[in-house]
């Protein structure tokens, strides 16, 4: 059943929602050759306590960790290392969730490691692109497949492809809620949206093939071709006024 949320519940959501863009912010700071993954889970861990919220993966079907961190060709659900450490040409993908007076905000972004690759910067520009055409669907009245279609739409344009396994889904007082988002689809179908709703759209974009596997760790999850892969998500409200990004501080990033 989906759950709409009130005005009160959605003011909640816009802290909650903060909180997580400003970890993400507070881990942009940080990315440079030669941190670890686990060093970037303190800090972002440091920050949602510090604003009186709780990591929202911390815990979470027993995750280890409280951002998810995924180097390369590691699509999401990495687990922070103090092994694992960044080097120039990486991108990293950081998925934070917060969890503040009983709302979660969730956000993930794409950060390249110093100089990369001319494809890898592509991949992320365009993966970023895909959210705000997703973003752009978000309307009363429209469906669920008219976010899909619209991201679908940019990624296969520009020749990467979609991760159809893992999609996004609704969030309030759970982390995932109903509805599905799947960041593929046709437009007109799907569930209508409706003012109330809040949803987590999160493209996963490869540069090869969309076929993806789950490491022996339970979590990890690559693409098949080892080919490189990003992510971009916000949590995204839908008023009588229209789509409000929640996790959105820094409209640059």
């Amino acid at each position: 059943m989906i759950q709409l949320k009130n005005s009160t519940q959605i003011s909640v959501m816009m802290d909650a929602g903060r909180i997580t863009g400003e970890a993400l912010l507070v881990a942009r700071e940080h990315v440079r050759e030669g941190i670890s993954t686990w060093e970037l889970d303190s800090l972002i861990r440091k920050y949602i306590e510090k604003c009186g919220a709780k990591p929202s993966f911390l815990g979470y079907s027993g995750f280890p960790a409280s951002a998810c961190i995924s180097v390369n060709d590691e699509v999401i659900h990495g687990i922070p290392s103090k092994k694992r450490i960044l080097r120039e040409g990486d991108i990293v993908k950081i998925d934070v969730g917060a969890y503040y007076k009983g709302f979660h905000g969730d956000s993930a972004r794409t950060i390249p490691v110093g100089n990369v690759s001319e494809e890898a910067m592509r991949l992320i520009e365009v993966t970023r692109q895909s959210f705000f055409d997703g973003v752009e669907a978000v309307k009363v009245g429209n469906r669920i497949g008219d976010v899909g279609s619209a991201i679908q739409a940019r990624v296969e344009g520009a020749g990467f492809s979609v991760v159809r396994r893992y999609i996004g889904h609704g969030i309030g007082h759970e982390l995932h809620e109903s509805p599905e988002v799947p960041n593929f689809g046709t437009a007109g179908r799907g569930t209508r949206l409706c003012a109330g709703m809040a949803i987590a759209i999160e493209p996963m974009v490869n540069v090869g093939t969309e076929e993806v596997y789950e490491m022996p760790d339970g979590w990890t999850v690559k693409t098949r071709d080892h080919k490189l892969s990003a992510h971009y998500e916000n949590t995204v409200v839908l008023t009588s006024q229209g789509a409000v990004i929640t996790t959105l501080v820094d409209p640059n990033f």
